[in-house]
């Protein structure tokens, strides 16, 4: 699933440093964490889907790295972008 423009921008002007800021950790995350939703949702329709859900697992690794890269860069912006995120660990 592509994200479409608007979402992008909207997600990149409210995590990121400047509109084309893509490179933060901050910024990733949040990206992830809006494709995660969306592929979930689709699973949830379409339990066969087994490409889908692998491709969901490896997504869910890579939120998890960079997660723990900003958890042991700035304590901080990781438990604020969490709380603000709604991601459990």
């Amino acid at each position: 699933m592509k994200i479409n423009k608007e979402i992008q921008s909207e997600i990149l002007s409210k995590y990121g440093k400047s509109n084309s800021d893509t490179g933060s950790s901050e910024v990733q995350i949040a990206l992830f964490t809006h494709r995660i939703r969306h592929l979930t949702e689709h699973l949830k329709l379409n339990k066969k889907d087994y490409n889908t859900e692998y491709s969901l697992v490896k997504m869910v690794g890579r939120r998890r790295r960079l997660l723990d890269y900003l958890k042991a860069k700035d304590i901080e912006k990781y438990r604020a972008l969490i709380k603000e995120l709604g991601i459990r660990k």
